[in-house]
């Protein structure tokens, strides 16, 4: 099984786990962590292919909703379990796939921008990932180096500092911690969503949306209940893709509302 890292925060209240979206890691919910504290304690999880997990050989949603579940399961005290489980854009696919297979272990879901959709749009990604490929790591020797060769392809400050959070050094230079090559190559697939052979998951769920975002549509709403039909649909005025990173105070009043709702 895919050795995963993860990370805990507090120590009190119904245990809520994070899992982060393409090339991100799990201390990007730091900040929602903490605000969420003393009522919840969080379990922060590297996705595969992430941070300092293990690197698989393939990309699966299945594979890896599994390997997750495994984790939680191994990690989580059972008196904690099941536990409420929040799933940001490719961590929000994961974490649909885990509660349709693993029911059990999952309380409430919160999937935030992104659907249950087959061949959902990675064009953004695709370009992301071709400008990183194309960095010459030899060359750079600081953050710095590699944020200004990155400016042109990639002029949002802000994205450069999200994508070079994951630029470590080493003994032998720069290097990538994600595995960038199979993310890169598995993109049609990690736009895609399997078939769950009419599973369902009958636990309230809060689907959270940016009004900014495309990832999201209210035509998508009958297919998400297909799988979901306790889903609730809410939309975040102002906010992109990175809901939680853009609008930390609204996204916290949501979470904690719909995880503390009877």
């Amino acid at each position: 099984m895919t050795t995963i890292n993860s990370t805990r925060i507090g120590e009190s209240g119904r245990l809520v786990v994070f899992l982060h979206g393409l090339f991100g890691r799990g201390k990007n919910f730091t900040r929602i962590a903490k605000d969420i504290e003393p009522e919840f304690s969080s379990l922060l999880i590297d996705l595969p292919n992430h941070g300092e997990s293990e690197w698989t050989e393939s990309f699966d949603y299945v594979e890896l909703a599994d390997a997750v579940a495994a984790h939680i399961a191994e990690a989580v005290d059972p008196e904690d379990q099941p536990v409420h489980l929040v799933g940001h854009s490719l961590g929000g696919k994961v974490a649909m796939v885990l509660a349709l297979r693993h029911p059990e272990l999952i309380d409430r879901l919160v999937v935030v921008d992104i659907g249950p959709n087959a061949g959902g749009s990675t064009g953004v990604f695709d370009h992301l990932l071709s400008s990183l490929a194309a960095l010459d790591l030899d060359r750079i020797e600081s953050r710095t180096d590699a944020d200004e060769a990155l400016r042109d392809p990639i002029p949002e400050a802000a994205i450069r500092g999200f994508l070079l959070q994951n630029l470590r050094p080493t003994s032998a230079g720069y290097s990538w911690q994600p595995n960038l090559a199979l993310l890169h190559s598995s993109l049609d697939v990690i736009g895609d969503f399997p078939d769950m052979g009419g599973a369902v998951f009958d636990h309230p769920v809060l689907w959270v949306a940016g009004e900014k975002s495309d990832y999201v549509d209210r035509d998508d709403l009958p297919k998400m209940r297909s799988l979901f039909p306790r889903t609730t649909l809410l939309t975040v005025k102002g906010s992109g893709h990175w809901v939680h990173s853009e609008k930390p105070r609204e996204f916290v009043s949501a979470l904690t509302a719909f995880l503390s709702r009877p």
